[in-house]
């Protein structure tokens, strides 16, 4: 693997103002209310991945924090270096844990890349591939399932292990064809179609709640999604399917595609609303924390604030749905060396630490062994370990020194991202055989 090369770090101090890149109507966007609350104190940069990879203190939370406000207050382009600075960021959101002033960086930063993404439309027309990705397939479900139905008969034909024997895989993108080695099977399009759109509650019903089933989510994790609807009934709750919603919009959010990402909020608003559950359950860390945060989306918008602010306070990841509901009676013996890496949108972002761990510990004989900085990113980020895949793979080695360290047999984990990227980290690590990387849900059902 080729060294990550940061870019040569420019001071905000010392940078030259320029007019090139200025949409000077897009800078009201910034909150400079937040920006200022930065005390400067550096508390977040040990905690930062990216900073402690290059020492550059604009890889550094403090240092795009500066960065934003020269361009906030005219003193800086919106350019290509602003640009790869605010990209070259995880947004693990590490940093807000460490804050002691409560600063929401994770707000600041997609603010910072809407910002970018629309003053580059306002001078070029958006890359075909871009296109295709935010306004093509991700806001049509069904696009997204045809895909998968691609996906899964490519596998089903032996294509991709015949494309990897041969080396024809290599045609494809470096960070492609690392991925596409860590990706399960995906379930048949007849499993998804013949899904039934509700499972009853175990016994007395205690609350319905419908289970949010996201886009990738239901194509490459269909069976995770299945799992965790079977440990909702076994808790007491009546499951709903619900028709007609999409993606949470958190790919796009982090993209810098923010009015793209509210349509799809207002399609997942609209149709919860209509199916009267009493709670929105989710399995995806980083999903999650886009739908709690729907309300600051629609921050001072009449017409959809009050309604995103309701749907947000309806949302509960699966792990504190279930922490919440009597104790699930788990029969099967599971007698492994088990540790826990944090999804950083689920630990960081809602706060979400000790209900998978309090779960896992119920199931018997598994021994739950912490590694040294279980809530440190796992490199994935969403789109990041394609985008920047050099420094997403340092991130991801230095991960699994700390999972060798454990000892462990299964790396536990409680998103779909960080699934793929420990499963690739297994791989790398050239520990294939030896370890598994498995969803909680999943592991949760095994022992039912």
């Amino acid at each position: 693997m080729s060294e990550f090369t940061p870019k040569d770090s420019i001071s905000p101090a010392c940078a030259s103002p320029s007019s090139a890149g200025r949409t000077d109507g897009l800078l009201e966007l910034f909150d400079m209310d937040e920006i200022m609350n930065c005390m400067h104190c550096g508390f977040c940069l040990p905690t930062c991945p990216t900073f402690v990879q290059t020492g550059l203190e604009t890889y550094s939370p403090r240092g795009r924090i500066a960065l934003m406000k020269g361009v906030a207050t005219g003193q800086l382009a919106v350019d290509a270096e602003f640009e790869h600075h605010m990209n070259a960021c995880l947004g693990c959101r590490a940093c807000e844990t460490a804050c002691p002033a409560g600063v929401p960086y994770g707000g600041l930063l997609e603010t910072a890349r809407e910002v970018v993404q629309e003053t580059k439309k306002a001078q070029e027309k958006p890359s075909a591939v871009r296109n295709l990705i935010f306004n093509r397939v991700f806001p049509y479900p069904q696009r997204v399932k045809r895909l998968g139905n691609v996906l899964w008969a490519a596998q089903a034909l032996g294509l991709q292990s015949f494309a990897d024997r041969t080396g024809l895989i290599r045609i494809l993108p470096r960070e492609l064809a690392e991925m596409q080695k860590a990706v399960g099977t995906v379930a048949s399009p007849r499993e998804r179609r013949t899904r039934l759109p509700r499972m009853q509650a175990e016994g007395e019903t205690k609350f319905t709640v419908g289970l949010f089933t996201g886009c990738i989510m239901d194509v490459m994790f269909f069976e995770t999604n299945q799992a965790t609807a079977r440990l909702l009934t076994k808790a007491g709750c009546d499951v709903v399917f619900v028709p007609q919603q999409g993606c949470c919009g958190a790919m796009h959010a982090h993209s810098g595609e923010m009015s793209g990402a509210k349509e799809l909020a207002k399609r997942n608003i609209e149709a919860f609303e209509r199916s009267g559950v009493d709670f929105v359950v989710n399995n995806a860390g980083g999903c999650g924390a886009a739908l709690k945060e729907y309300g600051h989306w629609f921050k001072g918008d009449p017409d959809w604030e009050e309604r995103a602010r309701r749907f947000a306070a309806r949302n509960r990841d699966a792990n504190e749905m279930l922490a919440e509901l009597p104790p699930l009676s788990f029969s099967k013996p599971l007698p492994a060396k088990v540790t826990y890496q944090d999804s950083c949108h689920l630990a960081h972002g809602q706060g979400v630490r000790n209900q998978p761990r309090e779960l896992l510990r119920r199931i018997p004989g598994l021994e739950l062994v912490e590694m040294r900085q279980p809530d440190s990113c796992c490199g994935s980020a969403g789109t990041y370990n394609l985008t920047q895949f050099d420094m997403s793979m340092q991130i991801l080695d230095g991960k699994m020194e700390q999972v060798r360290e454990t000892q462990a047999r299964l790396i536990v984990t409680s998103n779909p991202g960080c699934l793929l990227q420990m499963k690739q980290g297994i791989l790398r690590a050239g520990l294939a055989g030896q370890m598994e990387a498995v969803h909680i849900m999943d592991l949760l059902d095994r022992a039912l």
